[in-house]
């Protein structure tokens, strides 16, 4: 397979090294956690001295005899090395039973510098506080951009590359594949066998069909406003009895295992957030393809769902914008910095331009606005909104 460096991610991972912290790799399966490892490692070994490096794949048979806690502790001990850097990389560490007894002790011995990765149904963020006892730093894999997806099939016209993205997805391991049936097929396979399969083992789950029927009511209502009463009430209709409490739950997983992410409301003119109704966001299009199918395709939706994910890629904390009853798809924020940003398919018609801008220009304050669109033409200005491409803004990647 095809490998192109992830410098954004690689980056991170450099600059946290011979710190304290316990480094987690996290990120939807498959997204490319396992390469990142491999690509640190080839980083350590050419680009720096006085190194040790144990390296363990528990995807290999050569580690089996290492999946217990108290044989993963022995093995580390055993490869340690004197007046060296000892740098330790774990992937798929769930695959060792109480791995967490491992990880701590090692780490309680402040003589190894840690990285690992694993399975996000049994590393979860909400749970590392609690698995370890040192400070844990996350960096969190997303699947690949639009300017990784040109990179990896050496686009030049953006364009193109942005038609075939919108179908094909960031799912890397898919790419292998030639025609868009087969590779949905790949996508389905891994939703199922890996993301949804995690999940049921993870949380022990006994309705198993309620879960798939969930999962497909999300995918089939990604950048609908919904609530998990609505969900309820649509899906009592397949099953006898279904609890907000449970459904609530089952969509806790799924944003859990990174197959989707959970947006909140805002109120832009109180500036407090809204709750009881949410957007909800796949963390890859492709996978809506696999599993529901690409008919009646709303080109819009899916815009903003790659927007979306876009966003929380550069490290943006995103809300939905709520203004006089109108909404504005993303209010991002990062540190100081907040865009208002609205999403569309087509604005060529003057009444759908007026219709998308009209909420950002009665927005008071002074952070930029923006429209992204499938323009094809130049960034330009419209009564101070920034009106840019979707291909482009996505290949402006920061």
């Amino acid at each position: 397979m095809k490998i192109i460096k992830r410098e954004k991610y690689l980056t991170k991972l450099i600059n946290v090294m011979g710190t304290p912290d316990i480094k987690v790799i996290t990120g939807v399966r498959r997204s490319g956690k396992s390469k990142l490892l491999e690509g640190f490692k080839e980083y350590i070994k050419s680009s720096l001295n006085n190194n040790n490096i144990i390296h363990i794949n528990f995807n290999l048979k050569e580690f089996d005899y290492l999946k217990n806690a108290d044989s993963l502790y022995k093995y580390i001990n055993e490869h340690y090395q004197n007046n060296k850097q000892n740098i330790v990389l774990i992937d798929e560490i769930q695959m060792c039973k109480d791995f967490e007894k491992a990880i701590n002790w090692i780490h309680a011995e402040e003589k190894y510098d840690i990285y690992i990765t694993g399975s996000n149904a049994f590393l979860l963020s909400s749970d590392l506080a609690t698995l370890f006892t040192g400070r844990t730093f996350e960096i969190e894999i997303y699947p690949f951009s639009f300017k990784e997806y040109c990179t990896y099939h050496e686009y030049n016209d953006l364009n193109e590359a942005f038609e075939k993205y919108v179908l094909e997805g960031g799912m890397a391991g898919s790419y292998l594949y030639k025609t868009n049936e087969e590779k949905y097929l790949y996508l389905k396979d891994i939703y199922n066998a890996l993301i949804i399969r995690d999940i049921n083992q993870k949380y022990k789950i006994r309705n198993t069909k309620l879960l798939d029927e969930l999962s497909d009511f999300l995918m089939d209502n990604i950048a609908n406003i919904i609530s998990v009463r609505s969900i309820s009430r649509e899906l009592t209709k397949n099953n006898k009895s279904v609890s907000d409490k449970t459904i609530n739950s089952y969509i806790k997983y799924l944003c859990n295992a990174f197959a989707f992410y959970k947006v909140r409301r805002y109120d832009i003119q109180g500036k407090k957030y809204l709750s009881s109704q949410d957007k909800y966001y796949l963390v890859d299009p492709s996978f809506k393809y696999a599993m529901i199918g690409t008919k009646n395709m709303n080109y819009g939706r899916i815009y903003e769902n790659i927007v979306a994910i876009e966003l929380k890629r550069r490290g943006y904390e995103i809300y939905v914008g709520m203004l006089y009853n109108k909404e504005i798809d993303f209010v991002a924020m990062k540190k100081d910095e907040k865009i208002y940003i609205q999403v569309s398919d087509n604005i060529s018609n003057e009444d759908t331009l007026k219709r998308e801008v009209t909420p950002l220009l009665q927005i008071k304050d002074a952070y930029p606005k923006m429209i992204i669109a499938r323009t094809y033409h130049d960034t330009y200005q419209y009564e101070g909104v920034k009106i840019i491409d979707i291909s482009n803004w996505l290949y402006e990647e920061n």
